[in-house]
């Protein structure tokens, strides 16, 4: 039965990608580096260290992994404290957010993101008191798709991984929620490239097709 439902963040929640391309478009340019769109579209949904450890690797890049990763989530938090960021109103995500609590189901959110991110973020939206247990990207070991951040967020929420959904516009974020047991809705997110969402319980272009009876008739 369904007790939780845990969001990412990015993508889903908030239209972000376009805006952490600006950010690392720049941070490239600076580093010397060209990342194809195919090269660029496979990192969405890994942690910051994940993908910087790859490109470092691939790029024979000077830098530690930590001083390119603070290069990230410093350029994501400037942007977000100085630029105008709104949920994805138009899909009808806040409105699945009250509805679903209306039903005193709960809600996390399990982002790739730092936890620093996820809660600047859901503080400047308002929507920070829907959500009871927050996992970001640096407490975990392996990100997606390994299935460790969604884990530990039903862990936070006192809920066993085969009574939760998880909401994801990405593939690695799509087997992560699958690997770990759990029911997952792909949200086909234009933004985030051409993401392979097949391994979805369900795939969804919009919020505003989904409802809490949906989601329960996935169990």
């Amino acid at each position: 039965m369904l007790e939780a439902v845990i969001f990412d963040m990015d993508g889903v929640l908030i239209d972000s990608e376009p805006f952490h391309l600006v950010v690392n478009e720049k941070i490239f340019a600076n580093l010397g580096i060209n990342l194809s769109e195919e090269e660029y579209h496979s990192f969405i949904g890994t942690t910051h260290k994940d993908m910087w450890s790859t490109i470092k690797k691939r790029y024979n890049l000077p830098q530690s992994v930590p001083e390119l990763v603070n290069m990230q989530v410093s350029g994501n938090i400037d942007y977000i404290k100085n630029e105008e960021i709104e949920p994805i109103k138009i899909k009808g995500v806040t409105d699945l957010l009250f509805k679903i609590a209306q039903e005193n189901i709960k809600i996390g959110i399990a982002s790739s993101s730092p936890t620093e991110v996820i809660e600047l973020v859901i503080n400047k939206l308002g929507i920070s008191n829907y959500f009871s247990a927050i996992v970001g990207g640096e407490e975990i070991k392996k990100g997606k798709p390994s299935p460790d951040i969604f884990l530990k967020a039903a862990k936070r929420l006192n809920s066993k991984p085969s009574d939760c959904i998880v909401i994801e516009d990405s593939k690695n974020g799509v087997l992560a929620a699958k690997t770990a047991g759990m029911k997952c809705v792909g949200f086909k997110n234009p933004n985030s490239g051409k993401q392979d969402l097949g391994k979805a319980d369900l795939i969804v272009e919009n919020y505003d097709s989904l409802n809490v009876s949906t989601l329960k008739n996935l169990f």
